[in-house]
């Protein structure tokens, strides 16, 4: 049984909540699709643990910002949040992040943070077209913070949400299963008044991170599909 967890985005509470529900169910193996940063303020913590945890982990666009200082190409927002973790970070983390790469294979699972033709930031909304021109059977990638489970023609798509950061109006952390060449979708809920008062103590206004009582998006946009 394998574990997928992706866009964690510094938000321990749900990490640490996911991770030991995965513990529970026996997953023997963890995989991390990216997005280890961003968004919330405990990026140190996250990246340690993700780092004793994870098998692999690959590199989300918030990571490769984080990592080369480059900005989010269309939100103030997450700008204003890679800032204060680029002051924070330590630089063994931030070494780390800026090896990882965005995509990997174990097994016949194909793995990526964004999708198939734009490995960083891509969001892919899975179709028969665009799966049939890819080699392979078993998919999975993050980025949306949307879970999603897709089959077609063969072929078997995987997002399995975020952690740190669900969007679908389900305020509970993400994350998916790959057990016997089958996905399946889970939620856990978590402490999420602790990542909130851990925003509060670095100096963020409620805008940043009162979304995560709803499951939203910074500002209260669901993007449920």
């Amino acid at each position: 049984m394998i574990g997928i967890i992706s866009d964690v985005h510094a938000n321990l509470a749900a990490l640490e909540a996911v991770l030991a529900r995965l513990d529970a169910m026996g997953a023997a193996r963890i995989v991390c699709l990216g997005d280890v940063g961003g968004y919330h303020s405990q990026v140190n913590e996250c990246c340690e643990l993700i780092r004793q945890r994870c098998l692999l982990c690959l590199q989300g666009n918030h990571d490769a910002y984080l990592a080369t200082g480059a900005a989010c190409p269309r939100s103030r927002s997450a700008n204003r949040c890679l800032d204060y973790q680029r002051g924070i970070l330590d630089e063994d983390h931030r070494r780390w992040l800026a090896s990882l790469l965005p995509a990997a294979r174990i097994g016949d699972l194909d793995l990526v943070h964004g999708g198939w033709h734009d490995r960083l930031d891509e969001y892919v909304e899975p179709t028969e077209a665009y799966f049939a021109a890819l080699d392979g059977s078993r998919f999975a990638s993050g980025h949306t913070h949307v879970p999603c489970l897709w089959r077609s023609a063969g072929k078997v798509y995987c997002n399995p949400g975020s952690v740190g950061q669900p969007r679908d109006g389900d305020p509970r952390a993400a994350f998916a299963v790959f057990d016997g060449g089958e996905f399946s979708l889970h939620r856990v809920a978590y402490d999420v008044a602790a990542t909130q008062a851990a925003m509060h103590a670095a100096g963020f206004e409620p805008y940043f991170y009162q979304n995560l009582s709803a499951g939203t998006r910074i500002g209260g946009k669901v993007d449920a599909r």
